[in-house]
């Protein structure tokens, strides 16, 4: 094929051959500018959305909704929550500082992303990584990895690191040249930032440090907890889900307790109530609380006790407490846990 470069535009070049690319898009900056440049550059873009079900961070899919807009481009979205949860019940590669399984979860993205590209008919993929960025996944080999474990290889693009990584299939088709990507790399998103300056990119999650529940330390402990003593296979997508809300207790090994915080978490834990003990406050303002695990009626009692702590019953006052659990239904009459018990500490998880 001849291949002749056109000269007007930066990395356009006239082959005759369509030019589409699949744009993994997180909501954030670094995805956002990947996006941008390779429209920048002449080629066609169809975004794409993954949500994992771990994701944290208010409005990140209208900002992934409205980055799209901005851009003018066709936006996929798709749900690889169940594919994810068997990626963080074992990942082949590990976890990194918490119970984030980031390449694991990179190469499920890329491959996903991949069947994508081919339902598309585009000719490759774009990521917003940034050679040395991260830690765990974002290193030279673990970019790498990712290329080869997805089955992308050359076609896994990186344009904000695209001058310093190897060779890609649109730089062998012609299509680009090397200086046309950027050479990004670290830690620091000064430069990111003046881009997003310069081409007016205001669609995007401000960078935090992390947005995946999996890096949260509070939830990191409750998934080593839960898996120790329920077991990895053992949990549903809702004991996934209920990791997130309330105070967690671990009592003894079979027993765990789970105390809402506000109204919110109240109104969301009693959706969860079914087969755990569900506790409440019939005379005075309470949390709901969750209660997991076969008790006896010592444990019940105790866990009463710790959920009335957290209630407005005064000092040493005795108080009701309401335990209902598939609808069985007693009142039990507790002294609340002093603040300062020192066992309460001890079965924080996460606190």
């Amino acid at each position: 094929m001849e291949i002749r470069w056109s000269g007007s535009t930066p990395g356009t070049y006239d082959t005759g051959v369509e030019k589409k690319a699949i744009a993994l898009l997180s909501g954030g900056l670094d995805s956002a500018l990947a996006c941008e440049l390779t429209l920048r550059r002449g080629f066609q873009v169809v975004g794409l959305n993954l949500a994992t079900g771990f994701c944290v961070g208010e409005g990140r899919c209208d900002t992934v909704l409205a980055l799209a807009a901005r851009l003018g481009i066709p936006l996929r979205m798709r749900d690889v929550s169940a594919e994810f949860l068997e990626v963080v019940r074992a990942p082949k590669f590990g976890y990194g500082s918490g119970m984030n399984p980031c390449l694991d979860c990179r190469i499920l993205m890329a491959r996903t992303a991949g069947a994508v590209m081919e339902e598309e008919g585009a000719s490759f993929v774009v990521t917003g990584e940034v050679l040395g960025q991260r830690p765990m996944s974002q290193h030279r080999r673990a970019l790498d990895l990712v290329a080869e474990e997805s089955g992308l290889g050359e076609r896994l693009v990186r344009p904000l690191s695209g001058r310093l990584l190897g060779p890609t299939y649109p730089e062998r088709m012609g299509w680009i040249r090397r200086e046309d990507w950027l050479d990004i790399q670290g830690r620091s998103r000064k430069r990111q930032l003046a881009l997003a300056r310069e081409w007016g990119l205001t669609e995007f999650v401000q960078p935090s440090g992390g947005c995946c529940l999996l890096l949260t330390k509070a939830y990191a402990v409750r998934l080593r907890d839960a898996f120790r003593h329920r077991g990895r296979e053992a949990l549903t997508p809702d004991d996934f889900a209920l990791l997130r809300y309330g105070r967690h207790f671990r009592l003894s090994p079979g027993v765990k307790v789970i105390v809402g915080r506000d109204e919110g978490e109240n109104a969301v834990l009693a959706g969860f109530s079914p087969g755990r003990w569900a506790l409440s406050f019939p005379a005075v303002p309470g949390p709901v609380a969750l209660v997991e695990g076969d008790l006896s009626p010592e444990e019940l009692e105790l866990a009463a006790r710790l959920a009335a702590r957290y209630s407005d019953a005064r000092g040493g006052d005795p108080v009701t407490v309401r335990a209902v659990r598939d609808g069985r239904e007693q009142d039990l009459t507790v002294v609340p846990l002093p603040p300062d018990d020192p066992r309460i500490a001890s079965w924080a998880l996460g606190e």
